[in-house]
């Protein structure tokens, strides 16, 4: 009895432990067959939020052109972001262009995912009230972009929360993945880490 016993919690133990290490890779990725189906298939927009970057919104001294006024991607953040890359290599999904806000995180959150990006000003934050007056001006300017687009590969668009509930309707966490049709229907969502 008492042997068992041992045998039991040393079981458990041990696939704890595996459960553990499974987690802590840098293939962690939650997507389904439906999801890359439908990118491989090609001619889909995907909505990225920016990797992890801790905190909320941007300090008062904010300035675009200098990283060290952001809030900018972590260590996780950075891993986040190769684990994105990593996937659409493995999976041989072909991207037409990538394009990013231009805040560091975003243009970070490419530059290790994709390697190649060009920014897109309609995909900038208007979370702080200081860019909030830009929002009605770059949702227009972003949703005639999308009506006009006409690739015969997948768009990439990395950008923040608020551009994405904003066009989507839809809540999303850091380095999530948003599979969506020409008409913005949402087809499916791949989470990270």
């Amino acid at each position: 009895m008492i042997a068992t016993g041992y045998i039991n919690n040393f079981l458990r133990t041990f696939f704890f432990i595996i459960i553990l290490l499974l987690f802590e890779s840098n293939e962690l990725l939650f997507s389904s067959e439906k999801g890359i189906k439908s990118l491989k298939d090609g001619k889909k927009i995907v909505f990225i939020r920016h990797s992890l970057a801790p905190g909320n919104g941007d300090p008062e001294n904010f300035n675009i052109k200098d990283c060290s006024t952001q809030r900018n991607l972590n260590i996780k953040g950075i891993d986040q972001s190769k684990i994105i890359g990593n996937f659409f290599k493995k999976n041989k999904i072909k991207i037409e262009k990538v394009l990013t806000s231009e805040w560091c995180r975003c243009k970070d959150t490419a530059r290790y995912a994709f390697k190649k990006f060009e920014t897109f000003s309609a995909l900038n934050s208007f979370y702080s009230e200081k860019f909030y007056k830009n929002k009605t001006k770059q949702v227009k300017e972003l949703k005639k972009f999308l009506k006009n687009w006409d690739g015969k590969n997948n768009i990439v668009l990395i950008t923040h929360y608020v551009v994405i509930s904003e066009i989507l309707s839809l809540g999303v966490s850091s380095g999530e993945i948003v599979i969506v049709d020409k008409k913005l229907n949402v087809i499916d969502t791949i989470k990270t880490m």
